[in-house]
């Protein structure tokens, strides 16, 4: 048995310097994590803050629940999005995800015309489709 435990003995005794050479690779490790996650992620905070604190009165924005409007008022914390003539919505300043081009919302059809002239254009069109469909349902029977 002997002969056993001296040859462990010796083989363990001559590496001295193997717990810096296992460090070496959880170190390379967390710098490729650094630069690759870490890093990213920080800079695309300092962007969105600073974007947060330069939006003003009358700037369009989405927000992170893809809503898109128009900003009426703002104060430290809160801002109120105009999404439809109208329509205005408090929010949270930290949900605005992204400034738009100005005039985007208004080429989109956002805060263009009123409610009046778009519910009538949408029930001419409705009749009109109602009467396709009565005529092929009477083409129909007479073709049976």
């Amino acid at each position: 048995m002997d002969f056993f435990i001296s040859s462990a003995m010796a083989d363990g005794g001559g590496s001295g310097g193997a717990g810096w050479e296992g460090l070496i690779p959880l170190i390379l490790l967390f710098v490729i994590f650094y630069f690759l996650l870490i890093r990213p992620q920080q800079k695309k905070v300092k962007e969105h803050r600073k974007l947060v604190s330069e939006v003003q009165k009358g700037d369009e924005v989405i927000t992170y629940g893809g809503i898109g409007g128009k900003i009426r008022d703002l104060d430290d914390a809160f801002c109120e999005l105009e999404i439809a003539p109208n329509v205005i919505v408090k929010l949270d300043r930290q949900n605005i995800a992204r400034l738009l081009p100005k005039g985007t919302l208004k080429t989109a059809g956002v805060g263009g015309k009123s409610a009046d002239t778009d519910s009538k254009t949408d029930s001419k069109a409705d009749d009109k489709t109602d009467d396709n469909a009565e005529s092929a349902a009477i083409e129909n029977k007479e073709t049976k």
